[in-house]
């Protein structure tokens, strides 16, 4: 049972991308000290923490794996840069097969409740209850390209540039990497002249709804899709509500699951 519930979580085309990205172990010169893990075992109790939402304590022994163990870990590969690293090689393989759409990018926030720790502030729509938002820039399909997690009180629109800037150079089945969409398109949120402008001198054409020009109804012909992406990453329920004592964590929970969400498109 608990075979075939890793190999879900974690099937072989995936540990082949996220295995050489993992710092190895070094034994001590002294000897002694605790032996190396199954890091295999600790990346699969780590996705389900993410897919399940269970507490980090309520971690199944059935993985084989010591809870501080798989914490300690998880905080290892956070500073190590590992979940951005495996995110960005699962776009490289969907580039290199042209099946990213660079025609558009899409730009939507969703906010998450938080109980406590660093990038939370009053939510505006939330009754003023501490929060943090959850931004994802996808391209024109809805795969996740940047994913970002600042204050829930940090207004939308300052979220376009850093997002945009962040974009990631992703090979191309033909020609040089490419970091660079047709089109931004974003909801009235991120309607301001300089973000038009901003766009624009990088080349990128501006398709952000107009305050009291454009209506609902004509939206609804693009953001469904990175609506679905964000329904997609409420999937993972250990986003739903945030528990995470340091920001960067809860970035890295993110970035694995736009990762994971990449994947399966990979693999379809």
């Amino acid at each position: 049972m608990v075979d075939a519930l890793s190999s879900r979580l974690v099937p072989d085309a995936l540990w082949e991308i996220v295995e050489p990205l993992l710092p190895g172990f070094r034994a001590r010169p002294q000897g002694g000290g605790r032996a190396a893990l199954d890091d295999r075992a600790v990346f699969t109790a780590i996705v389900y923490v993410l897919t399940s939402g269970c507490a980090w304590r309520h971690l199944p022994p059935s993985f084989g794996v010591s809870v501080p163990t798989a914490h300690r870990r998880f905080t290892t590969w956070v500073k190590a840069g590992v979940f951005d690293e495996l995110h960005r090689r699962v776009l490289d393989r969907l580039g290199a097969d042209g099946d990213l759409g660079w025609s558009a990018a899409i730009l939507d926030a969703a906010h998450v409740r938080a109980k406590r720790g660093s990038l939370t502030g009053p939510s505006p729509v939330d009754r003023g209850k501490n929060g943090s938002n959850i931004h994802i820039l996808s391209d024109a399909d809805g795969i996740p390209l940047v994913t970002a997690v600042p204050s829930a009180n940090t207004h939308d629109s300052v979220m376009l540039q850093p997002m945009v800037a962040a974009i990631p150079a992703v090979r191309s089945r033909r020609g040089p990497c490419r970091r660079r969409p047709g089109r931004v398109r974003a909801d009235k949120g991120y309607d301001y002249p300089a973000h038009r402008r901003r766009l624009r001198a990088r080349g990128i054409v501006p398709r952000i709804a107009r305050r009291g020009v454009d209506s609902s109804e004509r939206l609804g012909r693009y953001p469904w899709k990175i609506e679905r992406t964000l329904a997609w990453q409420s999937g993972y329920r250990r986003l739903t509500m945030r528990y995470e004592r340091h920001g960067e964590n809860l970035a890295s929970l993110l970035q694995l699951a736009a990762a994971l969400t990449s994947f399966k498109t990979l693999t379809k």
